[in-house]
């Protein structure tokens, strides 16, 4: 499949010999313009513009040079001194990259452009109708409200003008609000007919302004009587909606860019010089993520952006062909729905139709991405923004799935959502939450550092999250699992456990908070890694008050793997204790990549937020891993809070990090399931451990003399063992394998599980291991050497068509 002019046939030939469809103007109109038809009772006829890189893919760099030209005539135009106190604005969703272009062939520019999404919290500044649009109403949200009420230069930017209705409609609303003496109309081709010209020209003149146009190139449509309603008919002849045909989705590989902190995505709240020049700096790093990300011997590849996001993937896409070999082509995806025929003489020669996928405010619809099947694409990289990266985006029908069956490899890139607050942060993020309005703990044993999602259904079936998960798509963190109810068989085995346990883990708790007094601070504030940590910072918290007679603040944070601690949490703390104070607790150690997670993040907000103290090193009930230096026991046996979820945990999910449920002042969110009141023991749990604490008081002394004494490096040996299971298992992914008996049972309780590894001789730990893995129908394979009890490994090949609801069988 060729675009644009094929073989010296213009890509508007078929439309115009049987619409009777005239295009006159100057000599390079065919360059710049296809025909298609709409599927839009308003308007037959679609210009396609073969380089504003919407509809057609094109060179990143003949796109944005289009726009950066036609900025500096603007820049020419208006002189040096009004150029300075222009502002751009752009029209969604096809000129948003084009404005952004102009804006910088100005150079000195604020841009703006309008939008159909609102967003929650920012009031609008303005808004307009475009008539003959299939989405016809757009927003002005500009974080500055000052934006647009300076009396310099208005100019807006258009990819095309076809009656100039729409630019009139935008300056009557605007230059009611805020008046100005001039304004530029800039677009890529002037469709006008004279009437509408001389229209625009009277306008001017009855407000008392002025205003120019600037094209690339001028002309005009003659349409003949009856064009819509044979427009119509012949859509519905050749209209046979056969998309190309799907194939089996084998995920995406996400490429996560070094983006700039608070950087904005683009312009719909307001784009400055200031931020061009950030975006300038970061682009080789971000270009050179990508180009590291293509598949050996790509040589022609797509750079896919999303609806408005059209600027930062064609500057992305830009960057990329300027810096690599490589042919790259940029176009992106959109709402406008159009007849696409494989026909050198039309325009849209493909059409790939899917889901929209960033629950939009006019509701669900049909999206589409045209001219990509047979492109002959190497590789396709889908920009978005974090709002659009949802489960719908990697659904089996989703924009991914569907370029699957067109291209051999898949790239995501997600660029933040920049969502506007307060130039100065609030003053007071909110009090942590507590029990019993939020958590069935007693409100003096945690302070929650979350929002309370327990009215949003978060809960997906088992076996969609795992398709999700490892589709490369939807982080774990966007919903939760739908919570295990044990039977009465596995309770009778939770309360049998927890009874042979608790002396062991009063001893590991007893010993952890020892050394945590003796070397980390001698009045500590506990903060808990949500959840698994939860019951192990309030057991250290009773454990410092029966022993020291200490009452130690606590509170539970939200900590994502690949996302981060909530940097909100961290400035809650920073604003109430000494951060030198605060000692990170959880659970357990696997294979510790909550520790690096844990590292990583301290630093980032250290680096981010000009706050140090932090210390990085949790400290675990049990640390088979080796991962840390701080812990009660490195045995791997079984903590009896492992056994279950929300019930063992104060009936508090595991935490959610979304886009839209979660704003940059947000604390992380999680659910108070309250209708389990019934199946709680989280406190008959804390209770049945620290009424063991007198009877272990001497050997925790004794123990915590031997800990001081021991050489307590990390050895990762953990890690190590999972990297090794990872490759003889041939899963090669140890996010699969999950280490130790808490993990083991995390396998089982809430992902799609393959097969266990149990240590042989591994005794009453593994009692529920063994009933769960058999309600389940998943082998239990016993290994001679194993450094822990066991290790779950989740089903490596898991799609629901590829291996069955069950997840066990695999096809070859």
């Amino acid at each position: 499949m060729k675009n644009a002019v094929n073989d010296g046939v213009w890509s508007g030939s078929w439309v115009a010999e049987r619409l009777g469809v005239e295009l006159v103007g100057d000599d390079g109109l065919p360059a710049l313009l296809g025909l298609a038809l709409r599927r839009n009772p308003k308007r037959a006829h679609l210009l396609v513009s073969n380089v504003l890189g919407k509809h057609v893919p094109q060179s990143p760099t003949v796109v944005y040079d289009h726009g950066y030209r036609l900025g500096r005539r603007v820049r020419d135009l208006l002189g040096e001194a009004e150029a300075a106190g222009a502002v751009v604005l752009g029209y969604a969703e096809t000129a948003t990259g084009l404005g952004h272009a102009v804006a910088d062939g100005l150079g000195t520019a604020p841009y703006l452009h309008s939008t159909r999404r609102p967003v929650a919290g920012v009031a609008p500044a303005g808004g307009f109708e475009e008539s003959h649009s299939h989405a016809t109403s757009h927003l002005l949200l500009p974080e500055d409200p000052g934006l647009l009420a300076g009396d310099g230069p208005l100019v807006l930017v258009d990819d095309e003008f076809s009656t100039g209705n729409t630019v009139l409609n935008t300056i009557r609303e605007l230059h009611e609000r805020y008046p100005r003496k001039r304004y530029v109309v800039v677009a890529l081709v002037d469709m006008r007919s004279p009437g509408h010209a001389d229209r625009m020209e009277r306008f001017a003149t009855g407000m008392g302004a002025r205003v120019d146009l600037i094209a690339t190139a001028r002309g005009t449509v003659r349409l003949p009587e009856g064009v819509l309603e044979r427009g119509q008919r012949l859509v519905a002849e050749h209209d046979q909606r056969h998309d190309a045909p799907e194939a089996p989705y084998g995920g995406v590989t996400r490429v996560e860019l070094p983006w700039p902190h608070r950087l904005p995505d683009g312009g719909r709240h307001g784009f400055t010089p200031a931020h061009r020049a950030r975006l300038e700096a970061a682009l080789p790093a971000m270009a050179a993520r990508l180009a590291e990300a293509l598949p050996a011997g790509a040589r022609r590849i797509l750079v896919l952006g999303f609806e408005e996001l059209m600027y930062a993937p064609l500057r992305l896409a830009r960057q990329l062909e300027q810096a690599t070999d490589v042919e790259v082509r940029f176009s992106t995806t959109t709402r406008s729905p159009v007849l696409a025929l494989d026909d050198p003489g039309y325009a849209i020669r493909t059409r790939l139709a899917f889901p929209a996928h960033d629950e939009p405010a006019d509701g669900p619809g049909e999206r589409y991405a045209y001219n990509v099947a047979g492109g002959g694409f190497d590789a396709v990289v889908v920009v978005v923004d974090s709002v659009a990266d949802t489960p719908a985006l990697h659904a089996p029908d989703g924009l991914p799935a569907r370029l699957a069956a067109h291209t051999p490899h898949v790239l995501l890139a997600v660029v933040p959502s920049y969502v506007p607050h307060a130039p100065e942060r609030p003053a007071m993020l909110p009090e942590p939450l507590r029990g019993p309005a939020f958590s069935s703990y007693a409100p003096e044993e945690v302070g929650w550092l979350l929002q309370d999602l327990s009215g949003v259904t978060l809960e997906a079936p088992t076996e969609e999250r795992e398709e999700a998960i490892q589709s490369g798509g939807a982080h774990y963190a966007e919903s939760l699992p739908v919570e295990y109810q044990p039977s009465e068989q596995y309770q009778e085995l939770f309360h049998s456990a927890l009874d042979a346990s608790a002396a062991r883990i009063a001893q590991a708790v007893g010993v952890v908070t020892e050394a945590v007094i003796a070397e980390r601070s001698p009045r500590p504030v506990l903060v808990s890694l949500a959840r698994a940590g939860t019951p192990v910072g309030v057991l250290m918290r009773r454990w410092a008050r029966y022993r020291h007679g200490l009452d130690l603040p606590h509170y539970a944070v939200s900590i994502v793997r690949g996302r981060g601690i909530d940097a909100n949490a961290l400035r809650w703390l920073a604003a109430h204790h000494d951060p030198r104070d605060v000692v990170f607790v959880d659970g357990w150690t696997g294979k510790g990549a909550i520790t690096r997670e844990l590292t990583q993040a301290v630093e980032e907000f250290e680096r981010t937020e000009g706050v140090g103290g932090f210390d990085p090193e949790i400290a675990v009930l049990a640390d088979p891993g080796s991962c840390v230096r701080t812990y009660g026991t490195r045995e791997d046996f079984l903590i009896p809070s492992a056994c279950l979820n929300s019930t063992v945990s104060g009936l508090i999910s595991r935490t959610v990090l979304r886009a839209d449920l979660v704003g940059p002042d947000d604390f992380h969110g999680a659910k108070f399931y309250r209708e389990l009141a019934d199946a709680d023991v989280s406190v008959a749990f804390l209770d049945a451990v620290s009424a063991r604490f007198p009877e272990v008081a001497d050997a925790v002394g004794t123990a915590v003399k031997e800990l001081m004494a021991e050489d307590r490096t990390p050895t990762w040996a953990g890690w190590r063992a999972v990297e090794r299971i990872s490759e003889e298992y041939g899963i090669h992914d140890v996010n699969l394998v999950k280490p130790g008996v808490g993990e083991t049972t995390r396998v089982l309780l809430r992902r799609v599980p393959w097969k266990i590894l149990a240590r042989e001789g591994a005794g009453a730990d593994l009692d529920h291991v063994r009933l769960l893995a058999a309600q389940r129908g998943v082998p239990v394979e016993e290994v001679g050497e194993l450094p822990y009890t066991c290790v779950g490994l989740i089903h490596p090949q898991y799609t629901r068509g590829a291996t069955g609801a069950d997840g066990r069988a695999v096809n070859a």
